[in-house]
């Protein structure tokens, strides 16, 4: 009995490990259509985290003008809008949004959006320390569903997070793609 219960546990396994496998195969494919159906951003993709986001975006901007803003919960709602105001970014180019709570779910709340606006290609900003594991969390959530991204990272003065912080969230966008949750009200202190 003990082993029929072995083999049992092994073969759940394997199918457990054969369905990740087969997932994560078909996200290089999204990856390489969306590359060949958008070879240029169609809009901006801002990860909050401090006015100094905000500020780079608004610029950053300036010198792309036919493309729309989305800022993922950034500074306060006035602040930020002053920031794109004083840019003479109009209000109609701008997307604020606050549902995420940490870095993954900067990605999980705005990748629907995305899909309904038809937008397969984004530029991604962020902080240079952050970049790593936003391009890692970007690869599986947006990969997944064929929006693919281009890195503009801004200059800081912060050391890059660690293995284990961009491990943590590999694990939990494959959480994401497999189930649709992101494990972040599990632990209030995860950013």
């Amino acid at each position: 009995m003990q082993r029929l219960h072995l083999q049992f546990r092994k073969f759940c396994f394997l199918g457990i490990a054969s369905f990740i496998l087969v997932l994560l195969s078909i996200i290089p494919l999204r990856i390489a259509i969306a590359s060949y159906q958008a070879p240029f951003p169609q809009a901006i993709f801002t990860l909050g985290g401090g006015p100094d986001r905000e500020e780079f975006t608004a610029q950053f901007a300036q010198i792309h003008p036919t493309l729309d803003i989305w800022v993922s919960s950034g500074s306060p709602p006035d602040t930020a809008s002053t920031i794109f105001h004083n840019a003479d970014i109009p209000n109609s180019r701008l997307h604020l949004d606050y549902r995420a709570v940490d870095t993954v779910t900067n990605f999980t709340s705005l990748v629907s959006d995305f899909k309904q606006s038809h937008i397969q290609h984004v530029y991604l900003v962020t902080s240079d320390f952050h970049m790593p594991r936003a391009k890692f969390i970007a690869i599986f959530v947006l990969g997944s569903q064929g929006i693919i991204f281009t890195c503009v990272s801004i200059p800081s003065d912060r050391p890059r997070e660690s293995i284990a912080h961009i491990l943590r969230d590999i694990g939990r966008s494959l959480f994401w793609i497999v189930s649709g949750r992101t494990g972040a009200s599990l632990n209030p202190n995860i950013k």
